[in-house]
């Protein structure tokens, strides 16, 4: 992997992380926006407190290289769960919130999509192999 395909390979890490850790706030203790959110999703209290354990262990594999695209797939699946629930039921902007919470979701979903891109040397053998050993070799 060359320098510049590290470097975006730890930016999309370090901005997937960081936006999915800071949430966690919001969920673990139960801050308005989110008991909204979840409630109007029909899913609260567990759906809220889930999605933030799954949203901690995403991260934390996300930052361990060997891990990372176990973890942005993950973090991509709950992001896409989000982006879905935005698009059908809860809108764009949610309490005044002029979409950020919809852009915080793309934006770590790109960067999952990124790190899943750039790490496919490491899941697409395994995806794509039977016995789940490294048969078929992808360079990066």
């Amino acid at each position: 992997m060359n320098k510049v395909a590290f470097y975006f390979l730890w930016a999309a890490r370090l901005v997937a992380a960081i936006i999915m850790l800071q949430t966690l706030y919001f969920k673990f203790l139960a801050q308005p926006e989110s008991v909204y959110i979840f409630s109007t999703l029909g899913v609260e209290p567990w759906g809220r407190i889930g999605s933030g354990i799954v949203e901690l262990i995403a991260s934390v594999l996300i930052l361990i290289p060997r891990t990372s695209w176990i973890g942005a797939g993950l973090g991509l699946s709950v992001m896409l769960g989000a982006i879905l629930a935005h698009l059908t039921i809860l809108g764009i902007p949610i309490q005044g919130d002029g979409g950020y919470l919809f852009f915080l979701a793309l934006t770590v979903a790109g960067s999952c999509i990124t790190i899943l891109l750039l790490t496919r040397s490491h899941w697409l053998p395994i995806l794509f192999s039977v016995s789940g050993k490294r048969n078929i070799r992808v360079n990066a």
